[in-house]
């Protein structure tokens, strides 16, 4: 009797949980279906002024319902932020340039925006284009940060609060390092790599940067820098010199001197720039209190793709985020998935080309060989073109190398050709720190080889570094063929270096200069389709209960570790990333932090 009675009252505490669950989801969801915008479509009418707040834009489109969800653990409140695609807001640009309804674009980045380095690069040649048709565009911030500014300054007329201001102070790549803390908690850190440069691992037995780095990172940040100088200057009609010169001196000290030193046009309040605005178009006055302004995420919403009936499609396959052995999750480049759509491209006889977008500072090098692999069976069938964002640096290069072309952003960061394999020894750890010790029977000399409570021997030691050598060999073998260059010329801008993409042509790791608009174009020449051919994106997206939901609890596991940690969540992740993935790595340094 009490066994049902036990039972009973469980099975109802199991179906009361499970409808309080329900309900909370639907809540959720229908709050998500709410922030989406499920009203009435927006009528563009004519003398309209494209009003870009960009929000987030991403690589890849969304995958997960929840990749625009954000949490705030504090409160317990959700929200959906703005989200697109790099792709969607190029397309959105160059629609509003051939429609005759939109006049002109106003721009405002406000303080939501994240938009990273290359992808600022690849809206910005598309606001150029944009101007190329006659239109206007009208910049304004109540502050300008330095990125933000760089981004607008290929505006006609760029605009700040008389109580704002700019940055502008220059490029700082700045890292950090852990060797202290180990030291403090008696970790010991087992390194085996191959690379001068193969920086990843030296947070963790340096206290500062090697020469070596040092020296890589000059380089790169400096290219990085004359990108944003250059487009500035061509922009404003200022002196690189010049420009370098306010940096120095910190001279750009207040709106006035921003004003003074001709980087911006004026000091206005928003009304005012509005007022501006409607001078320049079709608005008759007393219609409106404002401009006939229509939001970049509507437009967007409204845009048909051109020949969407053709029978040609360029796949358009996204390889975003580290690098790692099986499906992944969100934020990786799961092998086992990766394949699956190459696989599915190579079958589908409609796809005449694919452009591979690759966003990643690598990982696993063993995932990277099982991708090397199948990418070269797709471009046996079909070409293949790559287009690098952000990063596509070491498992993220050693990907890109069969590609029949590669085509970069100047700012792009990639190379970093070499290996390493890591783990922490917590031996004295745990004796020293916590008084626990190990202890161990074993059947051969070295079968507690890779053990976190076991010091290494010489002969181990020897075991990973010829696993290192031979993964960095067969790494440098696949880029040779893939580039058609000597082992030796691939090993001397090898060894781990990172390069900026502006570097990158002239050493061979690209062919060319371009954003992913430029790779799909090439792609569809090449196969003779670039009058008929319509743009397929393989996206990936969570099937099953189990995986609709993770999304969810990732993004609130994500919440309260950023929450908690604040600025050092970025190198935890990284870190947590380094220490979660088994075997040989081929992946970028523990963090970079560009500002």
């Amino acid at each position: 009797m009490n066994f049902w009675k036990t039972f009973l009252a469980a099975l109802l505490a199991i179906v009361v949980g499970c409808m309080v669950m329900a309900f909370m989801w639907t809540m959720i969801l229908v709050g998500m279906v709410a922030a989406f915008g499920g009203g009435s479509k927006t009528v563009v009418a004519n003398g309209s002024v494209l009003k870009m707040n960009l929000g987030a834009i991403t690589d890849s489109p969304a995958g997960s319902p929840f990749d625009g969800l954000e949490v705030n653990p504090l409160t317990g409140s959700f929200a959906m932020s703005e989200r697109m695609s790099l792709l969607k807001a190029i397309q959105t640009i160059d629609a509003a340039a051939k429609d005759d309804r939109i006049e002109g674009i106003y721009f405002n980045l406000g303080d939501g925006a994240r938009v990273s380095f290359s992808s600022v690069e690849e809206i910005r040649a598309a606001l150029e284009r944009f101007k190329e048709s006659g239109k206007f565009i009208v910049a304004y911030d109540e502050a300008w940060s330095q990125m933000a500014y760089w981004f607008a300054s290929v505006a006609d007329k760029i605009y700040t609060n008389p109580a704002g201001g700019m940055e502008w102070t220059g490029l700082a790549a700045q890292l950090s390092f852990y060797k202290g803390l180990l030291d403090k908690l008696d970790v010991e850190p087992v390194i085996v790599r191959h690379g001068t440069f193969k920086s990843a691992i030296e947070p963790f037995i340096l206290d500062k940067m090697s020469p070596e780095n040092r020296l890589q990172y000059e380089k790169m940040v400096g290219s990085l820098w004359s990108i944003v100088l250059e487009g500035v200057s061509k922009s404003r009609g200022i002196e690189v010199a010049a420009l370098q010169l306010l940096a120095d001196e910190l001279a750009i000290d207040s709106p006035q001197a921003a004003v003074e030193m001709k980087m911006i046009d004026g000091l206005k309040y928003q009304d005012e720039v509005y007022e501006e605005i409607e001078g320049l178009t079709k608005f008759e006055e007393g219609e409106n209190d404002d401009p006939k302004f229509v939001s970049f995420g509507d437009y967007a919403g409204q845009i048909v793709p051109e020949k969407i009936t053709s029978k040609n499609k360029i796949a358009v396959i996204y390889a975003e985020g580290t690098i790692v052995s099986g499906r992944g999750q969100a934020g990786q480049v799961g092998s086992e998935t990766m394949v699956e759509k190459l696989q599915k491209a190579a079958k589908d006889e409609e796809v005449k080309a694919v452009v591979l977008r690759i966003n990643s500072p690598g990982g696993s090098a063993l995932a990277s060989e099982v991708m090397w692999r199948e990418i070269g069976l797709l471009k046996a069938e079909k070409p293949v073109i790559v287009s690098m964002g952000d990063y596509a640096a070491s498992g993220g290069y050693y990907i890109a190398a069969p590609a029949d072309a590669i085509y970069a952003n100047r700012g792009t960061l990639t190379g970093s050709i070499g290996v390493f394999m890591f783990y922490p020894n917590f031996e004295k750890t745990f004796k020293n720190k916590l008084g626990i010790t190990h202890d161990a029977v074993v059947t051969a000399n070295n079968a507690l080889i890779g053990s976190t409570f076991h010091t290494p021997s010489a002969a181990e030691l020897a075991y990973f570094q010829k696993g290192v050598e031979d993964t960095y060999a067969t790494f440098v073998n696949h880029v040779s063929d893939g580039r058609n260059m000597s082992f030796e010329a691939v090993d001397t801008i090898g060894q781990g270096r990172v390069w900026a993409g502006a570097d990158a042509q002239g050493i061979g790791l690209i062919d060319g200069y371009g954003g992913l608009v430029e790779a799909i174009s090439l792609a569809a020449e090449r196969v003779g389709v670039a009058d008929d051919f319509r743009i397929y994106e393989v996206t990936s997206t969570p099937t099953g209960f189990e995986a609709f939901f993770s999304g969810m609890a990732a993004k609130v596991r994500s919440a309260v570790l950023r929450d908690e940690l604040g600025t050092m969540y970025a190198d935890y992740e990284r870190m947590r990333e380094m220490l979660d993935e088994e075997g040989i790595q081929a992946r970028m340094p523990v963090n970079i932090e560009i500002r």
